[in-house]
This record gives C-alpha cells, sequence and structure tokens, in this order.
C-alpha cells in the first residue's frame, strides 16, 4: 500500500515537498506548544527551523513547477470544486505567509534583545522599553501569521494528497 502511494506521483520531488509541508505544519505546532509552556529560547529556535523548512518547501516547489509546468487534476463532480477551492484559498494565502513570517521573525528577534550592544550594567531602560514595544508587535503578528502559515502547510499537503495519490493524473 505504502508503495503504490510513493510510486503514483510524477516526481520524487512531490513526495519531498509533502513531507517539508507535513514537517513545517508539526514544527509550528511545536513552536504553539513552547511558547504556551514560556520556552522563548525553544519557541525561537523551533520557529526558525519552521521558516526554514518552509523555505527549502518553496525552493523545491518552484524548481518542480518550473520543470512541469502544470499537473491537471482528473476527478469531476463535486471533488473538483473542492479541490480548486482548497487549492484557490492554499495558494493565495500562501503568498502572504513569507512576509508575515519574515516580519513575525523580526519584532520577535527585537523584542528578545538581540540586536543590543552588551553592557555590564544590563539593559538600559530604553531598550527594556523597544524590547516590550516589539514584543507585542511580534503577538500582535503571530496571531494572524500562525493560523494563516500553519493553514498553507496543512492545505498544501491536502492538496497533494488529492493531485497524486487520490485522483491522480493519467500515466502516473
Amino acid at each position: 500500500m505504502i508503495t503504490h502511494l510513493l510510486l503514483a506521483a510524477a516526481s520524487p520531488i512531490v513526495h519531498v515537498n509533502a513531507a517539508l509541508n507535513s514537517l513545517a505544519a508539526v514544527l509550528l505546532v511545536l513552536g504553539y506548544v513552547l511558547i504556551k509552556q514560556r520556552k522563548e529560547v525553544a519557541h525561537k529556535r523551533v520557529m526558525l527551523l519552521a521558516f526554514a523548512v518552509s523555505s527549502a518547501f518553496l525552493v523545491c516547489y518552484l524548481y518542480y513547477h518550473y520543470q512541469v509546468q502544470h499537473v491537471k487534476f482528473t476527478a469531476e463532480g463535486v471533488v473538483r470544486y473542492v479541490y480548486y477551492g482548497i487549492l484557490l484559498s492554499h495558494v493565495l494565502l500562501a503568498v502572504t505567509v513569507p512576509f508575515l513570517a519574515l516580519a513575525t521573525i523580526y519584532f520577535g528577534h527585537r523584542a528578545l534583545g538581540c540586536n543590543q550592544p552588551a553592557s555590564d550594567d544590563g539593559p538600559s531602560p530604553e531598550s527594556l522599553e523597544a524590547s516590550g514595544r516589539y514584543r507585542t508587535k511580534h503577538r500582535r503578528l503571530a496571531r494572524i501569521t500562525f493560523p494563516i502559515w500553519l493553514y498553507v502547510s496543512v492545505t498544501g499537503v491536502v492538496v497533494y494528497v488529492m493531485l497524486y495519490h487520490l485522483w491522480p493524473p493519467a500515466g502516473l
């Protein structure tokens, strides 16, 4: 069964893409759990890893679609509308993820004082105030970024399963 599923796609890279999307989703949820547990350093590392995995996905995705151009969805009826509805929402939101993620990472980075010069006296009141402002911006933007990024990662896997396994293109 598993072998059949792995052989159903046109190129091995589609499996890599699905694995990267799946891993990104898991890392996003793990990052969310870590921040709820107030483990900021672990949260930061996991979220940066999620961004790296999503970036690797984007490179692989663009390479694959540069090579293949287009893969036709073969199912007919209601499922076709469901597929294209998921795909449309996925693509529209996916365009926003790199910008949202980069801005969220930037604010989180600044909130942790990563760009503050070291001082023997500790952080200045000004730097603590600035850090608090960046933390507020990070939290506000993360409340928007997280659900969009997670949705895009999960629906990427859903599109993959629908396109390559449930209704694979002819000739695969």
